[in-house]
C-alpha cells in the first residue's frame, strides 16, 4: 500500500509538473522565445533539418543539461539518473525511435506523437514507453541540447554504439 501510495503521489507530481510547463511553453510561444538548433546540413528521410548537438562533451553544458533533467520534470518519467521508471531510460542501448541528434532533438522538442506524424516508427522496445509530451517552448532548443549532451554523459551502453 506503501508503495501504491508513493507511486501515485510521484505520476501526480509528474503531471502537475507538466501541466505547469505547458503553461511555460504558451508564455514563451507569446513572447517569441525561439531559438534555432544548431545545423547541421540537408534533411533526413523524414523531411526534418539534420541538426547536430554543439554540447557533446561540453563539462559546463552536462552540468547544466543535469540541473534542467531535474528541474523540466525529465528525472519524473526517466529517473532521477535515467535509468527508467514510468517511462523508458535514457542511459542503455535502447533508443526508441534511434539515437541520432536530428530524431533525439526533435523527439523532445516535438514529442513522440509529432515524430510519429513525420513518420517515425519504434525501432527499439522497452518494457514502458509511454508517449513523450512536448517539451517545445519549455525548455529553448539551446536548453534542449544541454539536455542531450547531459544524458549522452550518462550513456551506460556499448561505446561502439555511440553515433554522438
Amino acid at each position: 500500500m506503501r508503495l501504491r501510495t508513493s507511486l501515485t503521489a510521484a505520476a501526480f507530481a509528474v503531471a502537475c509538473a507538466t501541466v505547469f510547463s505547458l503553461g511555460a511553453l504558451h508564455d514563451a510561444r507569446a513572447r517569441g522565445d525561439a531559438d534555432k538548433p544548431a545545423a547541421a546540413g540537408g534533411k533526413n528521410e523524414h523531411g526534418l533539418d539534420i541538426v547536430k548537438n554543439p554540447y557533446t562533451d561540453n563539462a559546463e553544458a552536462i552540468a547544466k543539461g543535469k540541473d534542467l533533467f531535474v528541474s523540466k520534470a525529465c528525472s519524473g518519467c526517466h529517473g532521477a539518473g535515467g535509468g527508467g521508471g514510468m517511462c523508458p531510460p535514457v542511459i542503455n542501448d535502447t533508443w526508441v525511435y534511434g539515437s541520432d541528434d536530428t530524431t533525439l532533438f526533435n523527439l523532445v522538442k516535438l514529442g513522440s506523437t509529432a515524430l510519429q506524424a513525420k513518420g517515425y516508427t519504434r525501432v527499439g522496445q522497452e518494457k514502458v514507453v509511454g508517449d513523450m509530451p512536448p517539451f517545445e517552448g519549455v525548455v529553448t532548443d539551446d536548453e534542449l541540447w544541454k539536455l542531450i549532451a547531459y544524458v549522452r554523459s550518462k550513456y551506460a551502453g556499448d561505446p561502439s554504439a555511440k553515433n554522438w
